[in-house]
């Protein structure tokens, strides 16, 4: 952000959020368990202590001309333990001429944070915007050689000092297409994202290798998907990419959704972590404040947040959008308050459902309620089909062997999958890719629960007749909600 500010509206950047109530009626009970209150002991006073307390991190965006300023600096010495160079450490601050670094101002953050006790991340190595003159002016193979010496310019400079990078920078358009943005960077061929996290990867291998996004908070955004099936190319193909960051700007022209918390679960389950990496929000709402936490919270791989400035006198909108934590005074806000408490709510030491011994063969999986099996229909095996109940029988489309993997598989190589994480998401079969959509967690009550989405394997509306579908579900103890593994 920063800077780059000067070239996008605000209406194209931030967004509106949702109530406590719509969160939990959409989204059931995820993740409950690691909003409720903490003993008084744990109760911690300052926000990176109080996000210590679950092993995630709550960081700021740092400018090094205020480094000067005292109220600035107490702040975020005193409330911060994750450090990002608002405009420093990109491309027309560290390379302002080709092949003549300059990290006179990024060190300046860099040695403010590990002086003080902090890391930092790394913004930003590939984008479109915020480029040198210089750079701007080449195309094809020459912009594809610039972006790469860049790349390993900067990381050399501060191999194994930075905890994560965002490599590569709103590659995406806004929008309903789903497209890569049309950059110079985009024009020098498709594969430029990939080569950029492969040179990343091999000029310092212990930083954690991210894409950042604005306007990829919404599930069901046609640039969320976009990205999320990049990361899963990705995963899939062994490129290497280990984290994704989701700006989360928000405000009513790119509004909070619901479903955040689904897109933080499914960006995971892909098995990278998700930072919130540049957190205001406009208008400055306690309660979304508090829902965005606690959404992160909800999911074990969202590592940190990352509030895009200290004060709103800071921040990129002006300080009239209060979209901040403090105000311009450095007061602590009502925002800061809910932050701080839904932090404070997590258990630090849940105790989860004891499992239970999870059978070394195949067998039928019958439901308590229906005394009927989880079936196949027509003994299909193609991606995608829902899972019913059915009379039990000794087909194949009824024996499920569940492995070390915590996967459920039948037929062998097709596993049982749940086709999103919240309460009424289907479940069908699915080729097995390692997803954490595809774990299970098998209990001694007789519950089978999805890791990704801690949610129970359900008949729906309590059905127990032949055809029956299975979905994920808040566990509420039912027979519905029970099933026994009988082997053979």
């Amino acid at each position: 952000m920063g800077l780059k500010a000067l070239s996008a509206s605000v209406s194209e950047r931030i967004g509106a959020l949702r109530g406590v109530v719509a969160a939990v009626g959409a989204l059931g009970l995820v993740g409950t368990a690691l909003m409720v209150a903490a003993p008084a002991n744990a109760a911690e006073s300052t926000l990176a202590a109080a996000a210590q307390l679950s092993g995630r991190y709550f960081g700021t965006a740092i400018a090094a001309g205020k480094l000067n300023d005292g109220q600035y600096t107490t702040i975020a010495n005193r409330e911060f333990d994750m450090i990002t160079a608002e405009n420093e450490m990109k491309i027309d601050a560290t390379e302002p001429n080709r092949g003549q670094f300059n990290f006179t101002n990024g060190d300046r953050i860099y040695n403010w944070a590990v002086q003080n006790g902090k890391r930092v991340r790394g913004h930003t190595l590939a984008w479109h915007s915020q480029q040198p003159y210089w750079m701007q002016q080449l195309e094809g193979g020459q912009l594809r050689q610039a972006m790469i010496d860049h790349i390993n310019g900067v990381m050399s400079h501060y191999r194994g000092k930075i905890y994560a990078w965002d490599v590569v920078n709103e590659a995406f358009d806004d929008g309903n297409s789903g497209a890569r943005r049309n950059s110079n960077l985009q024009r020098t061929g498709n594969d430029w994202i990939e080569v950029a996290f492969r040179t990343a990867r091999a000029a310092d291998p212990n930083a954690k290798l991210c894409y950042n996004d604005y306007n990829i908070d919404n599930w069901n955004w046609a640039k969320t998907q976009a990205v999320y099936n990049m990361v899963r190319d990705f995963k899939q193909r062994g490129v290497p990419i280990d984290c994704v960051g989701l700006q989360s700007h928000f405000n009513s022209n790119s509004p909070y959704n619901p479903n955040y918390r689904t897109t933080i679960q499914s960006f995971a389950a892909l098995g990278v972590d998700v930072q919130i990496t540049e957190l205001d929000i406009q208008g400055g709402s306690a309660t979304t404040y508090a829902n965005v936490v606690n959404d992160c919270l909800a999911v074990p791989r969202c590592t940190g947040i990352t509030v895009w400035g200290v004060r709103d006198t800071d921040s990129w909108l002006g300080s009239g959008a209060s979209a901040l934590l403090f105000d311009g005074n450095g007061n602590k806000k009502a925002a800061y308050n809910a932050v701080l408490n839904a932090l404070n709510s997590v258990d630090p030491n849940p105790g989860p459902t004891e499992p239970t011994e999870p059978p070394g063969d195949a067998g039928q999986i019958r439901g308590v309620a229906s005394g009927r099996c989880i079936d196949v229909p027509n003994a299909s095996t193609s991606d995608g089909t829902r899972v019913q109940l059915w009379d039990c029988h000794t087909g194949s489309n009824q024996q499920w062997t569940y492995t070390d993997a915590q996967e459920i598989r039948v037929y062998g190589n097709k596993c049982l999958d749940a086709g999103g994480s919240g309460n009424g998401a289907g479940i069908q079969i699915y080729s097995c890719w390692g997803g954490s959509n595809q774990k299970w967690r098998l209990n001694s009550d007789g519950s089978i629960v999805g890791v990704q989405s801690g949610l129970c394997l359900d008949a729906v509306n309590a059905g127990t007749g032949n055809g029956t579908q299975l979905q994920l579900y808040s566990c509420w103890g039912g027979d519905n909600q029970k099933w026994t593994w009988n082997q053979g």
